[in-house]
């Protein structure tokens, strides 16, 4: 016999197996409907903001993104003209206020160099310029990086040269406020160990080793050197050509990619060409230089900016009746096709809809700021134009499968009776009708 208390509690025990079967079958539900419509926002894609001059402009700033930091597409360009001299070797970074800064060579001689923000990497505004001095004769600053240490500091590494282009060597100033519009900044310290004539010091920190590469202007190769301090002393650990680039290149810039090895960028001056390298074992040995694909012989002394966060999930999309063949841009004409190369031409982010967030639009991969979207029919590869039309006829809404509800079919957003479907491999936006209509418009999304 159960006590009224007792009685209670069976009752509760009742209702919690009742509610965690309830919540089980609800979970189970989610999880489906998780599935077949996945949150376009679920995953994070890294991008990579490149800032740049160019050949044929050392007083313009080009901005470049990418999302694997191998393919960039020009986000704007040119993007910044200062109210005077030059803008060359711009370093971009975002700063704690949330604006994005760039600092720059301002002239080929002179003993400044100058700021530049911008909110969106898009709209840039000139900031000031920072005169420096040191016990000696400053006759040429140049390649001045930003270098966020550890410890909060902001920081920019600068090479200083006392006369006739010669004899640089790298120095560091530290802002002493937040407010890059009026803080002081330290006199240039210089840092030990690197002997004079190095330019294009760029410097990253791993745990409490940093971490040099510097321009050999004698030699010109680039070479590496450590510290366990921002100021030194250096020591050498890569000279010559030890990492297999050979000479006259120049401009290192740094950036670790989401896989945790490192790529570095340097522009091969000499042949006019863009090159980058990937280290996977902390920077001891480095793969084969590659060109940058569409930008060698184009851009000059860059650094690059990784943040993460973007809403987006990269995917493939195979076709569900004819396996092994996916959606794919090629001439910016979409369609499908098995054996993609390059493999890029058959990624696309799935970022939230361009027109209504509710739905979904699809960007290229290789090419930033290009989506599909719907040309009277036909589905092509168009640079978002920011235009009310381009933003309706790049929206899609996902539904279930047509052909297979555990596969995912896409239907145009401002009209859902037609969906996006290959037609002797060329992919359109038709009315769907038939069993055949409705298998060519049927795709599973392969995550990357």
């Amino acid at each position: 016999m159960l006590t009224k208390k007792e009685e209670g509690i069976g009752i509760g025990v009742g209702k919690s197996k009742g509610f965690k079967a309830g919540m089980i079958l609800l979970l189970g539900t989610l999880l489906l409907l998780t599935m077949l419509f996945p949150n376009t926002a679920r995953a994070a894609t890294s991008v990579y903001t490149i800032s740049a001059f160019t050949n044929t402009s050392e007083s313009n700033m080009y901005i470049y993104e990418s999302y694997n930091a191998t393919h960039y597409g020009l986000l704007k360009g040119p993007a910044y003209t200062p109210p005077a001299d030059l803008i060359r070797d711009p370093s971009i970074m975002k700063h704690t206020d949330g604006l994005y800064y760039v600092v720059y060579t301002t002239n080929w001689s002179g003993n400044t160099i100058g700021i530049a923000s911008s909110p969106d990497k898009v709209n840039w505004t000139f900031v000031r310029n920072i005169t420096l001095s040191t016990p000696t004769t400053i006759a040429h600053t140049w390649a001045p990086e930003w270098f966020k240490d550890s410890n909060g500091s902001l920081n920019i590494i600068v090479s200083l040269s006392p006369g006739n282009y010669q004899n640089f060597k790298p120095y560091v100033l530290t802002a002493s406020g937040s407010n890059l519009t009026s803080t002081s900044w330290s006199a240039p310290t210089e840092l030990a160990g690197i002997a004079p004539n190095y330019i294009d010091t760029f410097i990253v920190k791993t745990g409490s080793t940093y971490h040099a590469f510097t321009k050999n202007e004698t030699t010109k190769y680039i070479e590496y050197a450590t510290a366990t301090s921002l100021t030194g002393p250096y020591t050498f650990k890569g000279t010559g050509d030890w990492a297999g680039w050979g000479s006259w290149v120049e401009g290192p810039a740094l950036v670790q990619l989401d896989n945790g090895s490192w790529r570095i960028y340097f522009d091969g001056y000499a042949t006019q060409k863009y090159y980058y390298s990937d280290s996977a074992d902390n920077f001891q040995t480095w793969g084969a230089k590659q060109e940058i694909a569409g930008l060698t012989g184009l851009v000059r002394h860059m650094t690059v900016l990784k943040e993460s966060g973007q809403p987006g999930d990269i995917r493939k999309l195979e076709s569900f009746n004819v396996p092994g063949s996916f959606i794919r841009h090629y001439n910016y004409q979409a369609r499908i096709d098995a054996n993609v190369s390059p493999a890029e031409d058959a990624q696309f982010r799935i970022v939230p809809g361009l027109s209504n967030a509710t739905g979904i639009s699809f960007e290229s991969m290789n090419y930033p700021g290009y989506f599909l979207r719907n040309n009277n029919g036909n589905i092509t590869l168009v640079k978002n134009d920011g235009s009310a039309t381009f933003r309706n006829d790049a929206t899609f809404k996902r539904v279930s499968g047509l052909a297979n509800a555990s596969w995912t079919s896409y239907a145009s957003f401002s009209n859902p009776n037609l969906y996006l479907r290959h037609y002797n491999n060329v992919l359109k936006l038709e009315a769907v009708v038939t069993a055949l209509d409705k298998s060519d418009s049927t795709f599973r999304e392969v995550a990357q």
